[in-house]
Parts: C-alpha cells; sequence; structure tokens
C-alpha cells in the first residue's frame, strides 16, 4: 500500500500566523506578485481563482535565499 503525502498548504493571510513576526501578508502578496522572479513560484499552488502557499515548498525556499538566494 502506498502512503499518501498530505500537503501543508495555506493562503498567503496565515503565513504570519504559521512564522510570527517573520513575514506579513504584504511581503508574502509581493513574493506571489513577483514570483517568476525571485523563484517563489515553485510554493504558489493555484486552485481557480484560490492561491495557497505550500509550506514544505515555502521553507525550502527561505533555506535556499538564507543560503545564497538560489532561484528554481
Amino acid at each position: 500500500m502506498s502512503q499518501m503525502q498530505h500537503k501543508r498548504l495555506v493562503p498567503p493571510r496565515k503565513i504570519p500566523e504559521v512564522y510570527p513576526g517573520a513575514f506579513t501578508e504584504a511581503a508574502v502578496r509581493w513574493l506571489i506578485f513577483n514570483e517568476k522572479e525571485n523563484g517563489f513560484s515553485r510554493c504558489v499552488r493555484r486552485l481557480g481563482r484560490k492561491v495557497l502557499i505550500d509550506l514544505d515548498q515555502f521553507e525550502s525556499w527561505i533555506d535556499a535565499q538564507a543560503s545564497g538566494g538560489v532561484h528554481g
């Protein structure tokens, strides 16, 4: 039997609650708006008009930024 992986997805407005003091909702929305330039697109999941952030990818993206800003 295969194990089903559960994605940790949250709307942008919840990021400040998950990472208090680190990100504002406005900062996250700016990252989404500029996602193609900053590599943040790997964190964004869209379901119709709904935008969600994949927290596992978000944490990976943060680590990449801390280690030299590698995009991808």
